[in-house]
């Protein structure tokens, strides 16, 4: 599989979870109605984790334009490659954001609330204060970019002939995914209380372009004053990151 066609994938599957669990809750009449935030916050968790292990074997499984970006401002990702990438992941929230429309078809009719139909997209602040909401946007994503660039491989020390050790680096298979699901998990309780934690523009972008074409019934506007936020705001944090981590390096 193509590191391209990879992204795509697992950000459209990473979307179809995550809204998905959006849907479950806010949504009439569903059998995860009013299920609240730790049903949320575990959903996002499990789909960042379903996502990554589907993809990082293909693509390094960035599944966010924001880490892409940190990584090529790292020195860790060719910049030749981060326009692909970005376009990869868009389409894939696109996908993911149809899927979960036309999954939850008949509960989006039975729904009478706008702003609840949109969130099932999209991101949105409970507090209007857009500075705010971009500084919120900015941290989480920093607090997800910088812990993944500090992440290290297992190792397990053995020994060798001569009373000497070698170091073996563990391969933890689709477990190695599971970090980042729990580090999403941790800033949707600690940190999604303002905006909703979009993190990554992709996951909001895309899916916030999907409610504006779809024809969701009772609808309301897709909130575009807002839309820059969810976009800027992660990527400001991700470069910061890796900024930080060079200096940590470097030092």
């Amino acid at each position: 599989m193509s590191p391209i066609l990879a992204e795509f994938i697992g950000t459209a599957i990473l979307v179809t979870f995550g809204n998905g669990v959006v849907a479950n809750v806010v949504l009439a009449k569903t059998k995860g109605n009013n299920g609240g935030w730790i049903v949320i916050s575990t959903g996002w968790a499990l789909a960042v984790f379903v996502g990554v292990f589907s993809s990082q074997t293909f693509s390094g499984a960035h599944l966010n334009p924001a880490v892409t970006l940190a990584m090529a401002q790292a020195g860790k990702f060719a910049w030749g490659d981060v326009a692909g990438y970005v376009l990869a992941q868009l389409a894939g929230g696109i996908a993911g954001a149809i899927l979960v429309f036309m999954f939850y078809r008949d509960h989006f009719k039975a729904t009478e609330d706008g702003s609840s139909k949109l969130a099932c997209f999209c991101t949105g602040p409970n507090i209007r204060n857009l500075g705010q909401a971009f500084f919120c946007e900015a941290v989480g994503t920093f607090l997800l970019v910088l812990p993944v660039f500090l992440m290290t491989d297992a190792k397990l020390k053995l020994p060798t002939a001569g009373g000497a050790t070698s170091e073996v680096v563990l391969g933890l298979g689709t477990l190695g995914a599971l970090p980042v699901g729990l580090l999403v998990f941790a800033i949707g309780l600690s940190l999604g209380g303002t905006t909703g934690y979009a993190i990554n523009p992709a996951r909001d972008l895309g899916p916030r372009i999907a409610h504006a074409l779809l024809p969701v019934p009772g609808k309301r506007d897709s909130d575009w004053g807002y839309s820059w936020v969810p976009v800027l705001g992660p990527i400001v944090g991700g470069l910061l990151a890796a900024c930080v981590h060079s200096f940590l390096l470097a030092h």
